[in-house]
């Protein structure tokens, strides 16, 4: 059963209604759904779909020209095979589909410019010439990220200007993840989130009729299931020196988020190399760097500035249990690293996704209009500002501290304060006046608002609290869960 994706099948759909000639690229990083995405798409659509080799050109020409020619066009009573990409391509204008518009997939469309380095050239002249103007849509699919952005959508590239659609996709958000839970509990969908994040590859090889940690030992610690070399087949796969990157993954999933940091603890002593690779990592969509919600853009432009972190929450599971635990894994002691390393840490683990979650129902949330106001950025904040200290002048001082989720008004005349615990015990009337103490420099001249999100409940002070000021709104874990 296909789950979610309901943006890109929206996107594609209309592209295929235009009257017009359709150019469209569809890209983003390996296991995120981009085939299943598009073999969803075209149902009930006649169309043809070709999944590029890893092969020479010829060979590559030669099983394209195949594909093609078992449609009935004219071609197909005088040739076995095409004399070359031009005369393939321009065959999308004999497709047999009536007054529909001739649909052409093209997946792995870089493995295919890999063997030929002239076809987005010979795909550019095709559509000026002829195409753009037919009842066509081609659709240009990809893994290749670097590949596509770098040297098929970049100014003085062929296919620059040319894409009527660029959608790069990315992994499905909590509500189209927990999809594939539907009998688990609340707390249980958020856990596997953060084990699986919302890539669709790794969720199906969880079974939601077995419970989390059956999932887990079966599907990731045993030696032979797919997700158990999913990260080595990944990282052999797109990149060299695995050795390295390893270390640096490893280090950011244990919580070393800074430059300096990830470079002391994986043993790359250059800072500069780290950041080479740590941008390999990024542009792999594995790692992130972050900034807090107000940074400027002279900050970011500082390669020693920002923290980075793990955007693949299994990613950062396999780093956090299975890397670190591997030879007792290879040995079988499947039971023993689940009791004693990751059911005690596990729920720890999960509080941090839990932080995106919480994002990510403040986002629908703004969608529906049920917010105080429009927020124009929103995300972590770090810096300096007011904390409790009841050893200082008026208990409190100004140190270095986080915001969970801060939504900053236009003009920065108001600001959501979000709060997110998850934890076995509920948000405490102390938890709650750390909270409202953050940046109180700033409340004489903007309005604030308190959203503070919570597994477990609140306690009766809270709640009071709450039901006092129309500014402090509480969210539990069914409410998050289950908004959409």
């Amino acid at each position: 059963m296909f789950i979610g994706r309901e943006a890109e099948l929206k996107f594609l759909q209309d592209k295929f209604d235009n009257e017009n000639g359709q150019l469209v690229v569809l890209y983003g990083r390996r296991r995120v759904g981009k085939t299943e995405t598009l073999r969803e798409f075209c149902k009930g659509k006649q169309h043809v779909f070709y999944s590029c080799t890893q092969s020479t050109d010829k060979v590559q020409l030669s099983k394209f020209s195949k594909h093609i020619l078992k449609e009935d066009i004219p071609a197909k009573q005088y040739i076995s095979e095409f004399a070359d990409w031009e005369s393939a391509f321009r065959s999308v204008l004999d497709f047999p589909f009536g007054d529909q518009k001739k649909l052409l997939i093209i997946d792995e469309f870089p493995y295919m410019c890999k063997g030929n380095k002239s076809i987005p050239s010979v795909l550019q002249n095709l559509w000026d010439a002829e195409l753009k103007d037919k009842n066509v849509m081609i659709v240009l699919c990809g893994s290749a990220m670097s590949f596509i952005e770098k040297e098929l959508l970049a100014e003085k590239n062929p296919l620059y200007g040319r894409a009527t659609g660029i959608y790069k996709m990315t992994e499905m958000g909590f509500y189209d993840a927990v999809k594939f839970f539907p009998n688990y509990s609340d707390k249980d969908k958020v856990l596997a989130y953060s084990i699986l994040g919302g890539i669709p590859h790794y969720l199906r090889q969880f079974s939601s009729k077995l419970s989390l940690a059956e999932n887990i030992k079966r599907n990731i610690l045993t030696k032979g299931s797919v997700l158990y070399s999913e990260v080595d087949f990944l990282l052999h796969q797109e990149l060299r020196e695995t050795p390295i990157y390893n270390s640096i993954i490893e280090a950011v999933a244990l919580g070393n988020t800074k430059l300096n940091d990830i470079s002391q603890k994986s043993l790359v002593e250059d800072t500069s190399k780290t950041s080479v690779y740590l941008k390999n990592l990024i542009e792999l969509g594995i790692v992130e760097r972050e900034f807090s919600v107000d940074s400027k853009s002279k900050e970011k432009a500082n390669s020693n500035r920002g923290t980075y972190r793990l955007t693949d929450n299994f990613f950062r599971f396999w780093y956090a249990f299975g890397f670190t635990n591997f030879s007792q894994l290879e040995n079988g002691d499947v039971d023993g690293v689940y009791d004693y390393v990751i059911a005690p840490a596990l729920h720890e683990f999960a509080s941090f996704t839990f932080e995106d979650v919480c994002k990510e129902f403040v986002r629908e949330m703004q969608k529906k209009n049920e917010l105080p106001f429009r927020y124009s950025k929103m995300g972590r904040w770090t810096g300096k500002t007011t904390v409790r200290d009841k050893d200082a002048p008026k208990g409190v001082r100004v140190a270095e501290t986080e915001i969970d989720i801060l939504g900053i008004g236009k003009g920065g005349k108001e600001y959501l304060v979000g709060e997110c615990k998850f934890k076995n015990t509920p948000f405490d009337y102390s938890e709650y006046l750390d909270t409202v103490t953050k940046l109180t420099p700033l409340k004489d001249a903007a309005k604030f608002y308190y959203a503070l999100f919570s597994e477990s409940g609140f306690d009766s002070k809270v709640i009071s609290e709450a039901d006092a000021n129309d500014n402090i709104t509480l969210y539990n874990l069914n409410q998050i869960v289950n908004y959409k």
